[in-house]
């Protein structure tokens, strides 16, 4: 069984930093493309990053501004946030795919965190 946690959620001022981290256990971590999504009340989860088999992947509305990396020694991902807008207030998850990606379509991963709460205040 996979299992991923997500970590470093909080509150931020807006222009303000925060690292989020995901540790997958209970499968080959560098064998599997990962990404992170977030979603707020009343919308559909919405893709921020990706890494994985041929590279890094991004939202246009996070690019220049996150980070995505992984540690396969540590099976963890992380999401490096910078420059944070009040408009990033939502709760991020990660999730793991089988497949060959990196992949924005949420359908493609097949397992996902519980979520951690990312709140910017203006």
């Amino acid at each position: 069984q996979v299992q991923l946690v997500e970590s470093g959620g909080g509150l931020v001022q807006a222009g303000g930093s925060l690292k989020l981290s995901c540790v997958v256990s209970g499968s080959a971590f560098s064998d599997y493309d990962v990404g992170w999504f977030r979603q707020t009340p009343g919308k559909e989860r919405e893709f921020v990053a990706a890494i994985g088999w041929s590279g890094s992947l991004y939202a246009d509305v996070v690019k220049g501004r996150f980070t995505i990396s992984r540690d396969n020694a540590k099976n963890t991902l992380y999401l490096a946030m910078g420059s944070l807008k009040p408009e990033d207030t939502a709760v991020y998850y990660c999730a793991s795919s089988m497949g060959r990606g990196p992949y924005s379509d949420p359908n493609m991963y097949d397992y996902w965190g519980q979520g951690t709460q990312v709140t910017v205040s203006s």
